[in-house]
């Protein structure tokens, strides 16, 4: 179990800004409070996407059955991260004191069905609670079946999502990373005046495969991707991180402590950008050559952005017009509270407001920036206080995550999922036409007029069922 000093180490971040800021800093565990996710959630759904290895729940049936899968990550390969795994631990279990047994026996059975490269093992409150060893049973597993056993020590009352994605990330930096060297590159891949240069991303999770949109790019520029912390990674990987000559970080609310701390312990620069929106993802491409100071890298680089522009914006213009002038409440928080205005603005569309509830003070500053210092942020996400925003800045949609789609179904408000759950991809270039593709859908679709529209027999009067004579009551006429 961590020790209130380990969660205070995680919580100061020094790479965030606004770390010292009492009122505007890192949010702090409240006791009891689930709302969002706790820091189970968050280290879950940070690792989950590392697809090859067994997840295995140390917890009640519960922790796992509430929240397994629940992001919508693409794999190109292996599938095991798709397997839920749990002790599930009864009462019995807790009182008899079998719960270490438990897990050890889980490991093995893990180990011995699937044989995976690695074994992730995360805590809950319930073994937390009691005092389970994690540490010790999953070396002792390890060294009994020379399997790499890692504990991700994640109890929900540690505190928040954003805390657990921290422990995620901690636990990858301290078990994992520098633990194996980069495969060598192929004899054919070093070509005159073409430099091979290594790279990692750091919180991009691959949802809905969007980050497929973006690595034939990479790999053009003469980037090779090493690990993408954590969307379609394999253990072997992430082994591997510490090799990168630069990193970007993705989502600076999840991970930057990773981003830190390779810098801190083996040298890598990072910086942050986003794939979201034609503007972005061109500056995301440069900020890599810049980083990595290769003058024919730069060049590459350009002349790629040129042509994909070019071609994206021609693919753009007929949809353009149907959407230009829009208005658009957007509620999510984190990267995607600035990175998706850029793409909403690059297509002419008007964003009124902006949900920053998960976001950092550097993700407002870039808020700022792209809409003005006067601008709309929500941190209130309640049901009338979206409805309230809508009505008063005359939105035409809401761009928000699935646990808000009621909401604007209810208000017969068209709805646009744009978080975890998504089943569409919107990064890179590519992903603009699917982004402007499934806005058209939304906005144009003919149930909003029907929806709308009065009933036919708005301001009739309705017959009483009491008046109704008995014949038409019992044959279901009345």
């Amino acid at each position: 179990m961590k020790s209130t000093k380990d969660i205070a180490e995680l919580l100061d971040e020094p790479a965030c800004e606004h770390n010292k800021k009492e009122k505007s800093g890192c949010a702090k565990p409240k006791p009891g409070a689930s709302a969002g996710g706790c820091a189970f959630d968050g280290a879950q759904i940070a690792l989950l996407p590392i697809a090859d290895v067994a997840h295995i729940v140390h917890g009640p049936i519960a922790c796992a059955g509430s929240s397994w899968d629940n992001r919508g990550t693409r794999s190109s390969g292996a599938d095991l991260y798709r397997t839920g795994m749990t002790t599930d631990l009864t009462e019995q279990d807790i009182v008899m004191g079998r719960s270490e047994k438990r897990l050890f026996h889980a490991i093995k059975q893990a180990i011995e069905t699937y044989q995976p490269p690695a074994v992730f093992v995360y805590n809950t409150c319930v073994p937390a609670l009691i005092g389970d060893d994690l540490n010790a049973v999953c070396q002792s597993a390890s060294e009994h079946w020379q399997v790499p056993v890692i504990p991700v020590d994640c109890a929900g009352f540690y505190g928040t999502k954003n805390l657990g994605n921290r422990i995620a990330g901690d636990a990858m930096v301290t078990h994992v990373v520098g633990s194996r060297e980069p495969d060598p590159l192929p004899a054919d891949a070093e070509r005159p005046g073409f430099r091979i240069h290594d790279v990692n991303l750091i919180g991009e999770y691959n949802i809905a495969g969007e980050f497929w949109h973006v690595l034939p790019l990479l790999d053009e520029m003469g980037l090779r991707v090493l690990c993408t912390l954590s969307g379609d990674a394999r253990f072997r990987e992430v082994q591997t991180m510490h090799k990168a000559e630069v990193n970007m970080m993705v989502c600076s609310k999840a991970m930057v402590n990773v981003a830190r701390r390779l810098q801190q312990k083996f040298g890598t620069p990072w910086f942050e950008g986003s794939f979201y929106g034609i503007t972005d993802t061109s500056q995301a491409l440069r900020d890599f050559a810049r980083q990595l100071n290769d003058q024919d890298l730069s060049a590459r680089t350009e002349a790629i952005i040129q042509r994909e522009e070019q071609r994206i914006r021609t693919a753009l213009a007929p949809w353009k017009s149907r959407l230009a002038g829009k208005r658009v409440l957007l509620f999510t928080g984190g990267v995607k509270s600035w990175s998706v205005i850029s793409a909403l603005q690059d297509l002419g569309m008007v964003v009124v407001a902006t949900g920053t509830k998960k976001s950092t003070e550097e993700d407002k500053a870039r808020i700022r920036e792209l809409m003005g210092d006067n601008t709309l942020m929500i941190e209130d996400g309640s049901p009338r206080a979206l409805l309230k925003v809508v009505h008063d800045y005359q939105a035409d949609i809401l761009i928000a995550g699935g646990r808000n789609m009621y909401t604007a179904l209810k208000a017969r408000i068209p709805f646009l999922d744009i978080n975890q759950e998504r089943e569409f991809g919107y990064e890179g270039y590519q992903g603009m036409l699917e982004l402007v593709r499934q806005l058209a859908l939304t906005l144009e679709s003919p149930v909003w007029s029907a929806a709308r529209r009065p009933a036919p027999w708005h301001g009739k009067p309705i017959r009483s069922q009491q008046t109704a004579p008995i014949s038409a009551i019992h044959t279901g006429l009345a």
